[in-house]
């Protein structure tokens, strides 16, 4: 039976103060489907990568498996996906068939094999990198945030296929694709990694009782410590008085002057020493708790630099159709958006919906047909669905985004990224903590009205509580894109369908 077997793994990257993983032990199972959870910049990718032996650590990691990753690096994307595949999975012509059971499985039709790879839509180069792996049933899967770029139709035809396999670990940040996917759960924390039989919400459940088991266990301690404090205090007047009582004595029996004040002093000093004793070993077990508690997380509340325009109507479109490539995308979309609405775009990927974003911009020449109206005074915060080119310190990006680098540090701590990533270069950070730089561009930044693609790509679940609080909070005006269906049930006044022409 295959196994991994992980013995005090220790490590942390040379520009860190603090161990990513403290002397961690596991042992999982090669038929486990594993949901690998945790905030951004905790070490998932890192674990992963630790796995594949990339990474020079403390410890042992035993294992007689073979592991694939996802996603894989392609080197040559102008190349047909055909030839992308057989590159990746070292399969001719004569058993490229088996590929093309997994492609047909994720509903690829066998036209895309023609296709250049990098002239696929995202979600469809999620599916082919997806089936190039599972063409090996002898390996493990290394599974990193697959769900980016999906659909929710997507995100369901995956999970579903992967209820069909065995033996992987999959890291997401969206909670219904890892309930239906998994059956165990390794969640890394500030302070320990964990694992839990079962889904992702079998995992809340149990976190919940841990949370508020330390939670009772603090106010204990709290309740002990003052306590003694207040012993501590009075054991203090007592010395004090005696230390009077002495002088007073040693003023009318001056003979008996040092006796008594040797007495006394000697009685004050054990007592005291025994208060102090107590109170160390109180405050050692105080900083033991404590320590343990930093594994609960706190979510913040955010801040948002939004000023209202002045205007009601911010924005109208009149059966707006867009076009890419020469084609037309969608059919006629009217909208009449208010100040402080919050409207989301949803449809399947390729529909036009990034597009829609682009001409509300101000990129024009992608009108096929149809009106915009809006008013060159507004100012947009524009939240893109693919990575800026992040490169540099914080410094230069704040002074380069026109945002106070004070305000961008405090928000990116609120977003739960840890101080000492501060002084990282941005090009070196995790995808999940760059993805958090430019959502704190976005809300550093004074603006009008806000336009998100895609905002959860790579956002762990607190961070995701955060914006959805922010949003009901603050009533932003808003339009936003994303295939997070429950996200965007709580925090859109109105749903715009965005449907594909003949579809």
């Amino acid at each position: 039976m295959g196994t991994i077997r992980v013995k005090n793994l220790t490590f942390k990257y040379d520009n860190m103060e603090k161990n990513i993983f403290n002397v961690c032990n596991l042992n999982i199972d090669e038929h486990w489907k594993l949901g690998l959870i945790g905030r951004n910049g905790r070490g998932k990718t890192t674990f992963l990568r630790l796995l594949l032996g990339r990474l020079v650590y403390q410890g042992t990691i035993q294992t007689n498996l073979k592991f694939d990753y996802f996603p894989q690096a392609v080197a040559t994307p102008q190349r047909s996906v055909k030839e992308v595949l057989q590159q990746l999975t070292k399969l001719d012509d004569s058993e490229f068939w088996r590929l093309e059971i997994e492609l047909k499985k994720l509903q690829l039709p066998s036209a895309v094999l023609t296709m250049a790879f990098k002239n696929l839509s995202p979600g469809q180069q999620t599916k082919s990198l997806l089936a190039a792996i599972f063409v090996d049933r002898t390996a493990f899967q290394l599974i990193d945030e697959p769900t980016n770029h999906l659909d929710s139709w997507g995100r369901q035809l995956v999970s579903q296929y992967l209820k069909t396999k065995q033996g992987f670990i999959l890291t997401s940040h969206d909670q219904n694709f890892i309930d239906q996917s998994v059956d165990h759960i390794l969640a890394i924390d500030r302070n320990k990694i964990q694992l839990f039989h079962g889904n992702y919400t079998t995992w809340q459940q149990e976190f919940a009782k841990q949370n508020q088991t330390e939670k009772l266990e603090k106010q204990q301690l709290n309740r002990q410590i003052k306590h003694l404090q207040q012993n501590a205090n009075e054991i203090r007047k007592w010395s004090e008085q005696a230390e009077k009582e002495k002088r007073k004595k040693s003023h009318q029996q001056e003979e008996h002057a040092d006796i008594d004040r040797g007495f006394l002093g000697h009685r004050a000093a054990k007592v005291m020493k025994r208060s102090n004793s107590n109170l160390k070993k109180v405050a050692a077990k105080i900083e033991e708790k404590q320590s343990l508690l930093k594994s609960t997380e706190k979510v913040e509340s955010l801040m948002l630099n939004y000023q209202a325009p002045y205007q009601q109507h911010v924005l109208q479109l009149e059966k707006l159709q867009v076009k890419r490539g020469g084609q037309i995308l969608n059919q006629p979309i009217t909208l009449d958006l208010q100040k402080k609405q919050q409207v989301a775009f949803i449809g399947l990927n390729g529909s036009g919906k990034t597009t829609l974003l682009k001409v509300i911009l101000g990129c024009k020449e992608l009108i096929a047909q149809g009106t915009i109206v809006t008013k060159n005074s507004l100012r947009f915060s524009y939240l893109p669905q693919q990575f800026e080119n992040l490169t540099g310190s914080l410094t230069d990006y704040a002074r380069k985004s026109r945002v106070d680098y004070s305000q961008l540090l405090n928000t990116l701590h609120k977003l739960g990224v840890e101080r000492a990533t501060f002084n990282n270069r941005l090009e070196n950070l995790s995808r999940g903590q760059n993805r958090k730089v430019s959502l704190a561009r976005s809300l550093c930044e004074a603006a009008n009205f806000y336009l998100w693609d895609e905002p959860l790509n790579y956002l762990d679940t607190f961070t995701r509580q955060q914006l959805q609080t922010l949003i009901l909070t603050k009533k932003p005006t808003m339009i936003l894109i994303d295939h997070d269906q429950a996200f965007i049930d709580q925090v859109a006044d109105q749903k715009i369908v965005i449907r594909r022409l003949g579809k």
